[in-house]
């Protein structure tokens, strides 16, 4: 019994389906993991310009408290950006990198600006 619902898990898709072709690839995941990390950059660094003025005089009155607060709104950040983007990947079904998805961007927006 354990080995059918295995061999059946591992052939089920997202969405509950069989298809091989909407599958997590190896391809996808990584360029979703490189698009998350190359975003999470400009997003923290935003982020730090904001943060850090503002709770300048805190962290000298309370250093451990202030830490865990910026410390745990970068982690919020971080979950609602990986979420976010997750989804958008799912949502449009960006099932390959996304070099090629960009070269496929701007074909679309050079043809429409004809």
């Amino acid at each position: 019994m354990l080995v059918e619902v295995t061999r059946n898990w591992n052939a089920m898709t997202a969405d509950g389906g069989t298809s091989l072709s909407s599958l997590d690839t190896k391809k996808k995941s990584a360029s979703e993991a490189l698009v998350n990390a190359l975003g999470g950059y400009p997003i923290g660094y935003g982020l730090g310009i904001v943060i850090l003025p503002l709770s300048a005089g805190w962290i000298q009155e309370d250093p451990y408290i202030a830490n865990i607060a910026i410390t745990g709104t970068y982690a919020v950040t971080s979950f609602v950006r990986s979420y976010f983007l997750r989804r958008v990947f799912e949502k449009y079904g960006i099932d390959d990198n996304f070099i090629r998805l960009a070269k496929h961007g701007i074909v679309k927006l050079s043809g429409a600006m004809r």
